[in-house]
């Protein structure tokens, strides 16, 4: 799965406007002064014009195919060249040697090593809080900008974000198991079990709390016990970024039994069965709180 299109990577759109191309990719006299002190071609100097506005938009090289023909075009005609005039850098020492003045011109600096370190560590301090991976992805690329680091390739802050998030919940999700001891997982585990009308405990608990109306309160009140019995659940979640929880909530939501009971991770499953719960025992809590301050103050009143 990719989730480019949610993130802050820089790529070009499926249509580039007219707009785009004046504020973003019109070269100055400057710009091009500057290029064909360094070029001896025309098509050499194209290849530096296009490529140093490529990076200021982008602060990474995009590949050749990459970049849209209806911004080639824009770039040849403020270069006045004629249409069967291209880009081309030359040999490939030219091509690093441009890419070299395009960050330096810049004040960027190429650092893959330096930068995956940095990015790892803004995924992971980020993890703690936040479960979207693109979310994940997006620091890191905050992080990169700030340091003014050339941007990594984009599948390899994806699979940085998968496998930081992925290590950083393994941890959260030992956690809560640990803190369970041997009896509470039991009750949660047992929440999977399909009783005779096809409905498992946990199916029945993770249902959305509905207002503490004072006919239901006797139901929210046994729903609350019922939910006490299986465990400290403020105490097992303790420290956990209150995002991290709703996540793991969400997920959990949208599972049946069946699919949870085949987690390949119990711990991830039982972690996200816990969420789910604290999450609507929280809910349904303040509920009950907010229906009997109501109905204290209705008796105040008469």
């Amino acid at each position: 799965m990719t989730w480019i299109e949610r993130t802050a990577y820089p790529q070009f759109k499926r249509l580039t406007s007219a707009r785009v191309l004046h504020v973003f990719f019109t070269p100055s006299p400057e710009e091009v002064a500057w290029a064909e002190r360094r070029t001896g071609s025309p098509e050499s100097c194209f290849a530096l014009v296009l490529a140093l506005k490529c990076f200021q938009k982008m602060a990474r090289f995009p590949s050749p195919d990459e970049i849209p023909e209806v911004v080639i075009d824009h770039v040849r005609r403020c270069l006045e060249l004629a249409e069967d005039v291209w880009p081309d850098h030359g040999s490939s020492p030219s091509a690093k040697a441009h890419r070299k003045l395009v960050r330096q011109r810049q004040g960027v600096k190429y650092d893959a090593g330096r930068a995956r370190a940095i990015a790892a560590v803004a995924i992971r301090k980020a993890a703690q809080a936040k479960n979207n991976p693109a979310d994940l992805i997006n620091v890191a690329i905050e992080e990169l900008l700030r340091l003014r680091l050339e941007l990594l390739g984009y599948t390899t802050l994806e699979d940085l974000a998968t496998s930081i998030r992925a290590e950083v919940n393994a941890t959260i999700f030992a956690t809560i198991l640990r803190r369970m001891g041997e009896a509470g997982r039991a009750r949660m585990e047992a929440l999977l079990v399909v009783g005779p009308d096809g409905k498992s405990t946990f199916n029945r608990l993770k249902k959305p709390a509905q207002r503490a109306t004072w006919s239901r309160f006797r139901d929210q009140v046994r729903w609350l016990d019922q939910v006490d019995a299986l465990g400290d659940t403020d105490a097992w979640l303790d420290g956990i970024a209150p995002s991290k929880i709703a996540d793991f909530a969400g997920e959990a939501d949208a599972q049946d039994a069946d699919t949870l009971s085949r987690y390949s991770s119990s711990a991830s499953s039982t972690s996200m069965r816990t969420s789910t719960i604290a999450t609507r025992s929280s809910r349904t809590a303040a509920s009950i709180r907010g229906e009997e301050a109501a109905r204290s103050s209705s008796i105040l009143s008469t």
